[in-house]
């Protein structure tokens, strides 16, 4: 069986981002935490501060034989705003910025492609940051799976975006 793969992404809140994710076939794995900050051990409290420089990230493994990275990037590009710098809908702050964060580089041409592909369906440059993981800490676990456990929580993605992600499939696959 080939080597999973694994990539985090910074969506603006992470409960949405998460859930969102979790319906792609072919996606093994989630969790949301906290990427590319400042500071150690991070908690929720502590980043909703905007001090820590980390942003809401989902980590997610997944099957390359049943995904491609593209179009994971592709799903991802879909559920955000790529031009809003530093707010997902209702949401505001450093924290909520967007990301694409990688662990292994040869993901980064992948990466730059679904980029410069996204680029052009808009006139305003793209505010989201493509960067290697510098670290990541897993968020308190009443935020795992926060909309499995809560359906009527509070989301900034719409509940027509999940059913798409459910019904999407790599046709290069």
């Amino acid at each position: 069986m080939d080597k999973m793969k694994e990539i985090y992404f910074a969506g603006g809140c992470f409960w949405g981002t998460e859930h969102y994710f979790k319906q792609i076939e072919g996606v093994l794995e989630t969790e949301v935490g906290f990427a590319n900050g400042h500071t150690e051990n991070p908690t929720y409290k502590e980043v909703y501060t905007d001090q820590t420089g980390f942003a809401e990230t989902v980590y997610v493994k997944y099957d390359p034989q049943v995904v491609s990275l593209e179009f994971l990037l592709q799903m991802f590009f879909k559920a955000i705003d790529p031009t809003s710098l530093n707010k997902q809908g209702h949401n505001e702050g450093t924290r909520y910025r967007t990301g694409i964060y990688f662990t292994d580089s040869n993901d980064l041409p992948v990466i730059e492609k679904v980029y410069q592909e996204e680029q052009k369906n808009y006139q305003q440059p793209l505010v989201v940051e493509k960067s290697q993981l510098k670290n990541f800490y897993t968020a308190e676990e009443y935020h795992q799976d926060y909309l499995d456990k809560n359906p009527d929580g509070y989301c900034h993605l719409p509940q027509s975006l999940f059913e798409f992600a459910k019904s999407a499939k790599d046709k290069k696959k």
